[in-house]
């Protein structure tokens, strides 16, 4: 298999299959194929942890139930995925003792012999999350994946009991070595008024992790507020406004 990375704001992960090699992939997630590969899609897919129970474990990690497995069959052939927002395509080398923990949206492609699970889940009641919680998906088995983060990417290595605190939203990816939890912000008006989120997340090395600039859940927040239903919203709010009009409502 032969990867190339196209582009700079909006990557594109080209891969080129030699006769026989497969790929695997989230249903519907490519972009475009060569007419010498062929797809199956099923719970399976291609990955390690086939079945209904593999299917499960990617479900509760916010990976879909349905892998589909590309395969170039009769010569050589390329498939290709594109990042959906800009960021950047990072290729990682998975083996036991060397796994990964990654932000739900994260998972691009991966070679057969991957295993997708659930890797880190905690539920939020406030801040960006509006509730929906907080998941990491593990990836394990051995061979190369693909990640999708967002935005600028900057890695950090932490020796032994170095820490990093970061919004959880930020947190793109890192080596399963680290050891992560999530906190809450010390202090009702660090929590309330601050507007930095109720959360911080906490990452003790050793092991390197790679936080990303622009979440998801950050950037729809930010588009949120210049939608139309936002904006009928502020006006019913009237002078209450603000984060006392939220309250209210």
């Amino acid at each position: 298999m032969e990867e190339k990375i196209h582009g700079t704001v909006m990557p594109v992960l080209e891969l080129t299959l030699q006769t026989g090699e497969s790929i695997v992939s989230e249903a519907g997630e490519f972009s475009w194929m060569t007419d010498s590969i062929n797809f199956t899609t099923g719970t399976g897919g291609g990955m390690a942890g086939k079945g209904i129970m593999g299917a499960v474990k990617r479900a509760v990690s916010g990976a879909s139930i349905f892998m589909s497995t590309f395969t170039a069959e009769g010569g050589v052939g390329s498939v290709t995925f594109a990042s959906k927002v800009p960021g950047h395509i990072l290729p990682i080398d998975v083996a036991p003792g060397n796994e990964f923990m990654v932000h739900r949206h994260g998972f691009m492609a991966a070679t057969p012999g991957i295993e997708l699970g659930m890797g880190f889940q905690q539920s939020f009641r406030g801040g960006i999350f509006g509730g929906e919680g907080f998941i990491l998906q593990k990836i394990g088995g051995t061979g190369r994946a693909f990640v999708d983060l967002s935005g600028e990417v900057l890695a950090f290595d932490l020796v032994a009991g170095q820490t990093m605190r970061a919004h959880p939203g930020h947190v793109g990816m890192f080596q399963s070595s680290v050891t992560f939890s999530v906190i809450r912000v010390p202090g009702l008006a660090n929590r309330y008024m601050g507007k930095d989120g109720h959360h911080f997340a906490v990452l003790t090395g050793p092991g390197r992790i790679w936080l990303q600039s622009m979440p998801i859940p950050v950037l729809a927040g930010v588009i949120g507020h210049y939608m139309p239903e936002h904006e009928g919203r502020a006006v019913e709010a009237g002078a209450a406004g603000g984060i006392l009009g939220d309250l209210l409502r």
